[in-house]
C-alpha cells in the first residue's frame, strides 16, 4: 500500500467514526426527547440531520477519489467499499433517529400517555450496537462483529414485546390509539437502528474474512 492511499484510507476511517459519533448521540437524544416530550430537543436532532447529509456527501465524494486515483485491489478494495456502505448504513440511522424526533410532536398533547419503558432497552441496545460495530471495523474483529449480529435477535424481541403490549392498550382502550400508533413507529424506527448496525457488522466480517454474511445468518459460525 502507497503513504499516499495509507493516508487517504485512516482520514476516511476517522471520518466514519466522527459521523457514526454523532448519530449515537442523535439516537439517544430521540428517544430522550420522546421520552420527556421535549419538542426542543427533537428540533436539535432534527437541525443535526443536515449535518449528517453532509458528512455522508463528503464521505463518498472520498471513497470515489480514492477509487479513481488510487485504485486499490484486495483488501483495500474492501476497504473502501466497505466504507461506503457503512457511510451510507450511519445517514439512515440518522434519518430513523429523526423519524422518532417528528413523534414528540405528534405525542406532546397525549402526556397521559406513558413511552413504554422497554423502548428505553431498545434505544440503549440499538446504540450499543452501532458503537460496537465500528469498534469492530476499527479492530478488524470478525468475532466482535458476530456478536453484534447475535444481538440483534434480542432488539427483535424486544419490540414485539412493546408492540404486544401497545396493541391490548388500543384494545381496551380505544381513546389511546392515536398515541399508541406513535409509539409503535418509533419502536419500529429503532427496531430498525439495530438492523442497520447488524448490516455494518455483516460488513465487518466481509472484510476481514472476504465471505458475504447477508442473509446467512443459520450458516455463521456463533462467536466462540
Amino acid at each position: 500500500m502507497s503513504k499516499h492511499l495509507e493516508r487517504d484510507l485512516e482520514s476516511l476511517q476517522e471520518g466514519v467514526l466522527a459521523m457514526s459519533a454523532m448519530v449515537e448521540e442523535m439516537i439517544d437524544q430521540a428517544y430522550q426527547a420522546l421520552k420527556n416530550r421535549d419538542a426542543r430537543l427533537a428540533d436539535e436532532v432534527i437541525y443535526r440531520d443536515r449535518e449528517i447529509d453532509l458528512s455522508e456527501v463528503h464521505i463518498e465524494e472520498e471513497c470515489l477519489k480514492i477509487l479513481a486515483l488510487h485504485q486499490p485491489v484486495a483488501a483495500d478494495l474492501r476497504r473502501t467499499v466497505m466504507v461506503l456502505k457503512i457511510n451510507n448504513d450511519l445517514e439512515r440511522i440518522a434519518d430513523l433517529a429523526v423519524n422518532v424526533a417528528e413523534r414528540v410532536k405528534s405525542l406532546g398533547e397525549m402526556e397521559q400517555f406513558p413511552v413504554p419503558e422497554a423502548l428505553e432497552r431498545m434505544a440503549s441496545s440499538a446504540i450499543v450496537m452501532v458503537r460496537d460495530a465500528l469498534d469492530s471495523f476499527v479492530n478488524l474483529d470478525a468475532r466482535a462483529a458476530r456478536e453484534v449480529c447475535a444481538r440483534d435477535d434480542q432488539v427483535d424481541a424486544v419490540n414485539r414485546q412493546i408492540i404486544e403490549g401497545l396493541c391490548r392498550q388500543m384494545k381496551e382502550d380505544p381513546e389511546v390509539i392515536e398515541a399508541a400508533l406513535h409509539c409503535f413507529s418509533a419502536a419500529r424506527h429503532i427496531e430498525r437502528i439495530a438492523d442497520h448496525a447488524t448490516n455494518i457488522a455483516e460488513d465487518v466480517i466481509y472484510l476481514v474474512e472476504g465471505e458475504i454474511a447477508r442473509h446467512r445468518e443459520n450458516e455463521l459460525p456463533s462467536a466462540p
